[in-house]
């Protein structure tokens, strides 16, 4: 017969004892308070509207789409402080970005059409 205090020890030997408790990293949520009171409104109340938001994000694209040929420029005029690499750096930026505002146009059009479809 095996002794139990044994096995105990065989199974402590196969599996890491890890103190869970002590690893959990603790967020801003985390307060001590109870749920229902972390659960109140989350958004400000002067949040942006949704036309402040889009034209906020068509200005933050104009000027990724225009830092490439403005670090281009300064590239073939001579300036010692920008590089090349500064160049497909804004390049791949700005490819990125574009790629990003024509899937949330995308995103937009398919949510407008959804909403159109509604019944009331």
């Amino acid at each position: 017969m095996i002794n139990i205090e044994r096995q105990v020890d065989v199974m402590d030997s196969f599996f890491p004892q890890y103190d869970l408790a002590g690893r959990i990293q603790h967020t801003k949520l985390d307060t001590g308070m109870s749920p229902s009171v972390r659960m109140s409104r989350v958004e400000d109340n002067a949040s942006p509207d949704f036309k402040q938001v889009m034209s906020g994000l068509v200005e933050n694209l104009n000027t990724e789409l225009n830092a490439p040929d403005n670090l281009l420029k300064d590239v073939m005029s001579g300036s010692s402080n920008v590089d090349i690499h500064d160049v497909m750096t804004a390049m791949a930026k700005s490819e990125i970005s574009i790629n990003v505002a024509t899937q949330i146009t995308g995103k937009v059009i398919q949510a407008y059409d959804k909403v159109m479809q509604i019944q009331v």
